[in-house]
């Protein structure tokens, strides 16, 4: 994918996505990369434990909101591109909470922007050329559809959440950098990731979780709410296919083409589990239960990814049910895993704006 050994800054890489993205680069190049990772509530060092001790891997503890640590590890590690995944990302949390995502997404990701132009100004001419900042974003960016159509990437901005927004001010701000200064963006916009080390606050880990201690499955509103599924694998290798053959300037949108109703998917989930662990009790969508909706709910995701597919021949290879089957598996696999993230992170329910 990389013709040449190169030094990868990825920001967030000890959170879900991120993580994806540092096992990947560490088994499939010969990258050097660097995990800048502040380890808020959602990272673990767990997550990249399995290529911890590999020598071109380091992991650097600090805030992209720091101008002064962020410098420094420029300075130390003198990367030859950044990815950036470091973000605040729950929806709900930016309900209860909006003020640390625009300190993190907006005001964290603009100390980056800045540093990442300074350091490109100091290379030489040659590695000037092949600096690349890969900004990774969300298609909540876009807003909501209605029953047809899908986002491309000329679709307009149209946030509805304030996770939403923050992300749509930080894509606003990675373009200006790249038109105003130069600076050679890439940018990704992807649809809702799911599989292996998900923090247990988001939909399919959490049904998974109560399904197997007998808990309420809460589904929000009607259920109805649709969402366009990628597996995290399929998407890290998608950031890494634009990283290396993206178009400098470009937006490529990330979608898996697996559109499920919340329902339906809380559904599948329960068939699965009833299959690879019975319960005692009976099948599994007995336990669904219907909830007050989040304020402002999206009604329904799609991702149009033609661009990404027809320019650089990315596609996903999971479809919605053998990345769901994985993911199940891994859950189960991995209970300790997220028992104890659910124990020391233990929350009520989020996003009801109080």
């Amino acid at each position: 994918m990389f013709d040449s050994p190169r030094t990868i800054l990825v920001t967030g890489g000890a959170g879900f996505i991120g993580s994806a993205v540092v096992r990947m680069l560490i088994r499939e190049t010969p990258a050097r990369v660097v995990n800048l990772d502040a380890l808020t509530y959602a990272g673990s060092p767990t997550t990249v434990a399995e290529i911890a001790d590999d020598p071109r891997y380091v992991f650097e503890h600090a805030d992209i909101r720091d101008a002064r640590a962020v410098a420094g590890i420029f300075a130390r590690h003198d990367p030859d591109a950044v990815m950036h995944l470091a973000a605040e990302s729950h929806v709900d949390r930016s309900i209860d909470g909006p003020s640390v995502f625009v300190e993190t997404n907006v005001t964290g990701t603009s100390v980056l922007l800045e540093a990442a132009r300074r350091h490109r100004e100091s290379l030489p001419e040659n590695r000037k050329g092949a600096f690349r900042f890969h900004h990774v974003s969300t298609d909540e960016v876009y807003g909501s559809l209605g029953p047809e159509g899908a986002f491309t990437e000329t679709s307009p901005y149209d946030p509805r959440s304030p996770y939403a927004a923050s992300k749509a001010a930080s894509d606003h701000l990675a373009r200006a950098w790249h038109h105003t200064f130069g600076l050679p963006v890439v940018v990704t916009n992807c649809s809702n990731n799911y599989g292996p080390y998900q923090f247990p606050e988001k939909l399919i880990p959490v049904i998974i979780a109560n399904a197997l201690d007998g808990k309420p499955l809460p589904v929000y509103g009607d259920g109805l709410n649709v969402r366009d599924w990628l597996f995290v694998e399929d998407h890290a290798r998608a950031l890494l296919t634009v990283l290396a053959r993206g178009r400098v300037g470009e937006t490529y949108n990330v979608g898996g083409s697996c559109e499920r109703t919340n329902l339906d998917l809380v559904t599948t989930l329960c068939r699965l589990l009833d299959a690879l662990r019975p319960d005692p009790a009976g099948p599994r969508e007995r336990l669904i239960t219907f909830v007050t909706d989040r304020p402002g709910h999206d009604r329904r995701y799609a991702i149009d990814a033609a661009k990404i597919r027809g320019e650089l021949g990315w596609h996903p290879a999971e479809t919605l049910e053998t990345g769901l089957s994985r993911t199940v598996r891994w859950y189960l696999d991995n209970e300790a895993w997220w028992r104890t993230l659910r124990q020391t992170h233990a929350a009520g329910r989020l996003g009801l704006g109080r």
